[in-house]
Formats: structure tokens, C-alpha cells, sequence
């Protein structure tokens, strides 16, 4: 392991090296691999284009980030995997443009910037010595792996209380996980006792490194994505149909409305920054799956101007 780790430092120094002119490109792909971003914009996005794959979108996210925690704790220490969530489900939009589309190159180029989009956010995530090559790679295969097998079998039409039980099993079996290791002697927050003695300027430790901060974001989105896909706003809404003007403006109001939900501040406090997190992300489901939409199909319909019969 431990030559495996020096030739992954190897990498990340040759490419901080080769490619320094880089660095802000670097920065802004890392970015928009982020799983924050995959909240924030893909899964709307996905969702509007598709009802199915946004669902799916959300679903192979809360699984894998939850693996990435668990993962990290038993195999990896403090450097998580980068999980190529979308996968499974992006590489499906390729494909029907493929089918559709008569010239080679037309067919080709989607799933070409598809992987160069992969193979960028993977060298990012080295080059700021975010993740190993090897975690790079493993999270890649098994983002691959956990698509395919997902992909016939997305949770849709379930009872509210499979999503409930869905996030306490998140919350649950991380907990149990995390307490048996502390309890044998591993401290899993080594890294950030270390960050905050030594970093200069330690409001530069973000409460997203706490441990629990990804699993608060996942059990919450769990049990908002059936409290939306239960509520009356989403029932309307999926029986009016949304056209494609009105799905557009729904993305453009649910950015609007998630992007300063996200900036919001958080408790001092860890416990509270957790319950903050969960709830927070309860209500992002809600929003992109039944509140926005709602909202734009009640003001188109006020809009609509009166059909006059002859």
C-alpha cells in the first residue's frame, strides 16, 4: 500500500509540475465535480430533462457518497474516493443521440466529451492532491459497476416509509460503523484535530470535512425525495405535464432558489451544523420535485389566455 501511495504522490507532483499554468482550469473542473454541484445543478437538471434519470441521479448519489464514508473509514483512511455517480445514468443521454443522430462523428462526440469530462474532474482531484490515482480509478470502476446494476432497478413508485427507513438505515449504519471503530481505538477525525492545530487560519476547516457532514446530506435528501414524491403539489404537476419552456424556467427558478439555500450559514455548533445539513437537504427534493414546478404551472395557467369556442 505504502508504494502505491508514493506512486500516486509521484503523479500529482509530475502534473502540479507539467501543468502549473493549468492550476485555475484545474480548480474550476474540481469544481464542477463536486458532489455539492450534483445537488445543486445536476440532479435538477437531469430531473427536468427526465423525470426518471434525475430520480436516478439523486438515488446513485445518496448510495455511493454513503460507500465513499464508509470506504474511506476502512480502507483509505482520510482520502475518500471520487464517485463517478452519474455514470450510470449520463452515459444514457449519449446513447439516444447516438441512436438518433445519422453521421459517425454526431454519434461519437457526446460520449467523447462525456469521458473527457470524466478523465478531467479525475486529473483535478490529483492535481490539488485531493485523491490518489488509485482512488481515482477505484471510484471511477465502481461508480461504473453500481450504474449498470442500478440502472433497472431505480426506487420510484415506493411507500413514504421506504424513504424514511432509507435514511435512518443511512444514518444508522454509518453511526454503528464509526462507534465500533472509535470504540477497537481508530480515531476517524485524525485529520481534522491535525488541521486545526496546525492550519494557520482555521476558519479555513469547512464543516463539510466532519465526518458526518456528507451522511447528514445524503439521509435528508433520502427522506425528502419521498416527501415530494408523496406530496400534493407533486401529484398535480405530474399530471399536467410540464412543456419544455416551462421545465427551462423551472431549472432557472430552482437554481435561483437552491443556490442561496447553499450559501446559507450554519450553527457553531457541531450537532447543530448536522441537523442544519439534514434539514436543509430534506427540503431540496421538495423543492425541485413538487414546490418549483407547482409554482410554474400555477402561474402559467394563470397566464394561459381563455380558449374562446366557436
Amino acid at each position: 500500500m505504502e508504494s502505491t501511495l508514493g506512486a500516486g504522490i509521484v503523479i500529482a507532483e509530475a502534473l502540479q509540475y507539467q501543468l502549473a499554468w493549468l492550476e485555475n482550469v484545474w480548480l474550476w473542473v474540481t469544481f464542477l465535480g463536486d458532489p455539492k454541484i450534483l445537488f445543486l445543478f445536476y440532479f435538477p437538471a437531469a430531473y427536468y430533462a427526465s423525470r426518471r434519470v434525475g430520480i436516478a441521479v439523486l438515488w446513485i448519489s445518496l448510495i455511493t457518497e454513503w460507500l465513499n464514508l464508509i470506504f474511506k473509514w476502512f480502507l483509505f483512511g482520510d482520502r475518500p474516493f471520487w464517485w463517478v455517480h452519474e455514470s450510470g445514468y449520463y452515459s444514457q443521454a449519449p446513447a439516444q443521440v447516438a441512436t438518433r443522430a445519422r453521421s459517425r462523428w454526431v454519434r461519437v462526440m457526446p460520449s467523447l466529451a462525456y469521458c473527457t469530462f470524466l478523465l478531467a474532474v479525475g486529473l483535478s482531484r490529483i492535481f490539488i492532491l485531493a485523491h490518489f490515482p488509485h482512488q481515482v480509478l477505484a471510484g471511477l470502476i465502481t461508480g461504473a459497476v453500481l450504474g449498470w446494476l442500478m440502472t433497472p432497478r431505480v426506487p420510484v413508485e415506493r411507500e413514504l416509509s421506504f424513504y424514511g427507513l432509507t435514511a435512518l438505515a443511512l444514518m444508522l449504519g454509518s453511526s454503528l460503523i464509526y462507534w465500533t471503530l472509535f470504540t477497537l481505538g481508530l480515531d476517524l477525525s485524525w485529520s481534522i484535530s491535525l488541521a486545526f492545530k496546525w492550519c494557520e487560519r482555521p476558519e479555513w476547516i469547512h464543516m463539510d470535512s466532519r465526518p458526518f457532514a456528507s451522511l447528514s446530506r445524503d439521509s435528508g435528501a433520502a427522506l425528502g425525495l419521498g416527501i415530494a414524491l408523496h406530496s400534493p403539489c407533486y401529484a398535480q404537476v405530474r399530471r399536467a405535464q410540464l412543456g419544455n419552456g416551462q421545465k427551462i424556467a423551472c431549472l432557472v427558478l430552482a437554481m435561483g432558489l437552491l443556490g442561496p439555500l447553499d450559501w446559507l450559514g450554519h450553527p457553531p455548533q457541531i450537532s447543530l451544523f448536522y441537523i442544519f445539513n439534514f434539514l436543509k437537504y430534506t427540503l431540496w427534493p421538495c423543492l425541485v420535485l413538487a414546490l418549483v414546478p407547482w409554482a410554474v404551472h400555477m402561474f402559467s395557467a394563470q397566464e394561459a389566455p381563455p380558449i374562446h369556442s366557436s
